[in-house]
């Protein structure tokens, strides 16, 4: 008798007893979780590293977005440079569309492990040549591959919620979302202060070096680095996934509960439900397609709006400027996320967190255009405290439909479900930048308008957008369901 049969008594107590499928990574997984005590520092830290690896390319091209457009000297006017930009912007979300579905179905097959290692190296590659682009044509190119070939978010998220104890799961999908969150703040911020480093820091970098004549290519070239750490890494983490039929178990009989014990707990006969028959789920996805598509336009729009000129009612920011005010913004975030996030969820609930959150992002959205209007001290601070505010709205609206999500649905389909919801989001986040730069040069071209003139309508309509969200958690369209392993 091995050791780990010895202790496989001791381990599960009465309630969480099962049988165990000897080789089986997931059942390794479930023995390990029974004998877990205290904080899971060590799988929190590696999910955290794998979602910010995975995450900081996404936006990290917003702050230098509005500049690189211009270099590839396509946009024939001043005003049009935000809507090719936009088409830069939203090649990453639509290629994520295309595929997440795939990736979720694949992860369920064969294991959240390898999709995790393959998409995390698809983004040492594609994020830096992206880095390299010479032209508009390259440089949606390798938006479209990055997007499409790393479709690891879904299967990141159904591995949260099988590495974690049931009482630890809402801290490991706050995990995923602050690290989504700080990825989507961090990433621009290293955008803002490394683009254009021979211009900014010219006595460490020549205009003739590589960073001269690629003077986007620096932010790109140390998310890329931080990625190629992390896919090693991730060699070493464990598979989370059942695997019975390949194995006959190996089980003393006195320790085996009854046939219905063991469908409930990962038994691959049972029939899978029809996730699109599954209302649970698809509410809450419904529901994370529409708070996405306002996130990825916010995130297109505020940089945008920021660099933009005062004569067009932006901020005159310069890329480092909006790397400061997302810097301060990422360290809220991080504060509440890992302090407060799980205590609010708890008292208040997931669903209505993402409620308030939502309400209260209308309001802060509401003062934008008058922002502008500040100048010096006094607009830096106000600044930093409403995008640090809205940013931690944002991720908790998020966190709370991440956790309905995985509530809705068994391991068996945990990675399809969540693929699903990326196909969902992705196609939304593709509309986003698309949308948010046609609208911000729109906006431009209309300063005198009579009724929401210049970016007031662009918050209007950002504003609009988070409404429908809010209203759509409501009964009866969101229904929360109880957790089901």
């Amino acid at each position: 008798m091995t050791s780990e049969e010895r202790r496989e008594p001791l381990l599960l107590n009465k309630r969480e007893k099962k049988h165990y499928y000897y080789n089986c990574p997931g059942c390794k997984m479930d023995l390990h979780k029974a004998g877990q005590t205290g904080l899971p520092i060590k799988e929190l830290f590696t999910i955290w590293v794998v979602v910010l690896g995975t995450a900081l390319p996404i936006s990290s091209l917003f702050p230098f977005l509005y500049f690189m457009v211009r270099d590839f000297h396509i946009a024939k006017r001043e005003e049009d440079i935000g809507s090719y930009a936009g088409y830069v912007g939203s090649a990453f979300m639509f290629g994520r569309t295309l595929t997440s579905a795939i990736w979720g179905v694949v992860a369920d097959r064969y294991g959240r492990k390898p999709i995790i290692i393959f998409g995390t190296s698809i983004v040492v590659v594609f994020n830096t040549l992206f880095g390299l682009s010479t032209n508009f044509w390259m440089a949606v190119v390798t938006r479209f591959l990055l997007g499409s070939l790393n479709g690891l978010l879904g299967p990141i998220k159904a591995y949260a919620a099988e590495i974690f104890r049931e009482e630890y799961q809402a801290l490991g999908m706050s995990t995923i979302s602050s690290a989504w969150g700080i990825g989507l703040i961090i990433g621009p911020a290293l955008g803002g202060f490394l683009a254009q480093p021979a211009e900014k820091y010219p006595d460490l970098f020549s205009k003739d070096s590589l960073f001269g004549r690629f003077p986007y290519f620096l932010p790109c070239l140390c998310i890329s680095v931080f990625a190629l750490v992390v896919a090693v890494g991730s060699f070493w983490i464990p598979e989370t996934l059942h695997n019975h039929d390949s194995e006959r178990p190996r089980q003393d009989s006195s320790k085996a509960l009854e046939a219905a014990s063991d469908t409930k707990d990962g038994n691959e006969s049972a029939p899978k439900e029809n996730l699109f028959k599954n209302w649970p789920l698809m509410s809450s996805i419904i529901s994370y397609c529409v708070f996405a598509l306002h996130d990825m336009a916010y995130s297109e729009i505020f940089s945008l709006w920021a660099v933009s000129p005062r004569k067009f009612g932006g901020l005159s920011y310069s890329t480092a400027d909006v790397g400061e005010v997302l810097s301060i913004s990422g360290f809220g975030l991080l504060v509440f996320q890992l302090a407060l996030y799980s205590s609010v969820a708890k008292y208040v609930g997931p669903v209505m967190t993402a409620r308030a959150g939502g309400v209260l992002s209308i309001f802060l959205l509401t003062t934008y255009p008058y922002i502008a209007m500040l100048s010096g001290t006094t607009l830096s601070v106000v600044m930093n405290v409403v995008s640090m505010m809205k940013n931690i709205l944002s991720i908790s609206i998020i966190t709370g439909l991440f956790i309905l999500q995985n509530k809705a649905v068994d391991q068996r389909q945990r990675g399809a479900a969540n693929g699903l919801a990326m196909t969902g989001m992705s196609f939304f986040k593709a509309l986003g930048p698309a949308g948010g730069g046609a609208l911000f040069s729109w906006a431009q071209k209309r300063l005198d308008a009579t009724i929401l003139p210049g970016n007031q309508v662009v918050f209007f309509v950002l504003n609009v957008i988070e409404a429908i969200g809010v209203l759509l958690t409501f009964k009866p369209f969101l229904v929360e369901t109880q957790n089901i392993n």
